[in-house]
């Protein structure tokens, strides 16, 4: 109510992707089929570390919690594009705007930490590999799990209070497919000084917080396969860490310049938040299953179960 009574709007005009309608229906299409390939990688995903006991491992318990994660982070943005695309008005209230700023920030905040933590989890298997099951106990993992979700959860608390000070008099239009809290400054007739600073310290400090572990993990796992003799055993070690590696820099390279740099509205800004929030959901599970031969193993096992 006190959003309702500084405010003289009750709705935002996202202008989308693209106002051609022959464009629209392509990306209709083409992102309908991410979202599909989403819900049914991340979904698999969940069931055939469910359903196989050779997968009941750390590794595997921090993976099916990022399938969950990527599935949630989908669900925020592409449903309501989807809408859109098929919508001559595109519109949404401002409490729905402000409630996809919230589950934005908190998925991919969750996501920024679980990545942490499993760079973390391949850390202590390829450097420490006699010492990994008393490491990752059962009780030490879903505690990991947890501040995960807790940390980013009060991230996003904090964000949506931000985004709530705002005030929005005049301007509706959201130059932006989704609701994400840098493209609603230029909206605002408040000051937004303040808030740009929080925002950019926030971002910082859980960006580079769960960056530099990362970071420095990598830094200890490079070491020390390079001091392994055998061409086979660098291979070995190199492989089970190549997944993650490779999701870290799609997730992080975007999500980076995203709120790093200031918003414009240009086709750049639209891009890099497809590519962190659509995209990387939908390679995740690829990654992670075509590079894996456990996880292969245990697909066919589980389709060979159940079919």
């Amino acid at each position: 109510m006190a959003l309702r009574n500084r405010s003289t709007i009750t709705e935002f005009i996202l202008t989308g992707l693209s106002d051609d309608p022959y464009i629209q229906a392509l990306l209709f299409v083409l992102f309908l089929v991410i979202y599909l390939l989403t819900v049914m990688g991340n979904l698999t995903m969940l069931l055939v570390i469910r359903a196989d006991s050779h997968l009941h491992t750390p590794m595997y318990f921090f993976l099916s919690n990022l399938s969950f994660l990527d599935l949630c982070f989908s669900c925020v943005t592409l449903p309501k594009l989807l809408k859109d695309l098929l919508s001559e008005k595109k519109t949404i209230s401002v409490e729905s705007c402000l409630t996809q700023v919230f589950f934005v920030f908190f998925s991919s905040g969750t996501e920024a930490c679980l990545l942490s933590v499993m760079a973390y989890d391949r850390y202590a298997a390829i450097c420490h590999p006699l010492h990994y099951g008393q490491v990752m106990s059962n009780q030490f993992c879903v505690r990991l799990v947890l501040i995960s979700w807790g940390l980013a959860s009060l991230n996003a608390f904090v964000i949506v209070l931000l985004a709530i000070s705002l005030d929005f008099c005049e301007a509706q239009t959201i130059h932006h497919y989704t609701c994400e809290l840098p493209a609603l400054f230029p909206l605002s007739c408040s000051d937004i000084s303040i808030v740009t600073n929080i925002l950019l310290c926030s971002s910082l400090l859980h960006g580079l917080g769960t960056f530099i572990p990362i970071f420095f993990s990598y830094a200890r796992i490079i070491s020390t396969i390079l001091s392994i003799s055998s061409t086979k055993g660098r291979s070995k070690a190199f492989s089970t860490c190549s997944s993650h590696l490779i999701a870290v820099i799609l997730f992080f390279g975007s999500g980076f310049l995203c709120y790093l740099m200031p918003p414009s509205g240009s086709s750049l800004d639209l891009l890099l938040s497809v590519q962190y929030s659509a995209v990387t959901p939908m390679l995740n599970p690829l990654i992670y299953s075509l590079k894996n031969k456990e996880v292969k193993a245990a697909v066919k096992r589980t389709l060979g179960k159940y079919l």
